[in-house]
């Protein structure tokens, strides 16, 4: 159970920014127990890409961080996603931080030493003021590794850049990442992205299991795989063995 109105477990996305490891380690798990996903940056320019590709619906974000100031972090994510909610890491003794952090946007803080519990209860807080778990602007998103696919503005994209897909491979694409890690059988694909709307002869599936190929597995590690005899599977790249 993910407790927030309107989510499944594990639908929702909670990027974590805090250049200590064993910090954004513990963060993580506790993050993932809550039912959440967590994807974690350890400087500000990676946090700015990694919330580009995975649109969270809420973000950890600790006031210093090595390279840009987690002020300006926070300045950069409100200039993208004003609705985005924001809860601040700060030392015991930065009031002028916490302050600054606030006056930028952030929605809540705490302070260092924290319990894991406090700040996953103040992520629920955040999450339900926030509304149902969708960005605001894209509409449900699926993430797969590197892949992320929006659904109300039929975005794709992978390792950030963008993955341009027709009608038909969008929706197959959207089959295959309802369905990860599945064995998904040629009958499958076309009764559900075809509305059953073939005999299943020929090779409609085969085509565009070979044209979606090209465009998301291009030059990248391959994420589609055929199973011969039985189908098709979508996995991260590093999952596959």
């Amino acid at each position: 159970m993910s407790g927030v109105p309107g989510t499944r477990a594990g639908t929702v996305r909670v990027l974590i920014v805090d250049d200590e490891p064993e910090l954004t380690e513990l963060l993580s798990a506790a993050v993932t127990e809550a039912g959440w996903r967590s994807f974690s940056a350890a400087d500000g320019r990676s946090a700015l890409r990694i919330a580009r590709d995975c649109a969270p619906h809420v973000v950890v974000l600790d006031g210093m961080l090595p390279d840009v100031d987690g002020v300006e972090v926070l300045r950069r994510l409100r200039s993208e996603n004003t609705r985005l909610p924001v809860l601040m890491l700060t030392a015991r003794d930065a009031l002028e931080h916490r302050i600054d952090g606030l006056s930028a946007g952030a929605d809540d803080y705490v302070t260092k030493p924290f319990s894991l519990e406090e700040v996953v209860l103040r992520l629920r807080g955040l999450l339900r003021r926030a509304g149902p778990g969708e960005s605001a602007d894209q509409g449900p998103v699926r993430v797969l590794g590197d892949l992320v696919l929006a659904e109300s503005t039929r975005e794709v994209r992978r390792g950030g850049t963008p993955v341009p897909l027709t009608t038909k491979e969008f929706d197959l694409l959207r089959f295959l990442m309802s369905h990860p890690h599945q064995v998904l059988s040629k009958a499958q694909i076309l009764d559900h992205v075809w509305n059953a709307s073939f005999d299943g002869e020929g090779n409609l599936v085969e085509v565009y299991i070979y044209g979606l190929r090209a465009k998301i597995d291009k030059g990248r590690a391959p994420m589609i795989r055929t199973v011969r005899g039985a189908g098709y599977a979508l996995r991260a790249a590093d999952e596959w063995t």
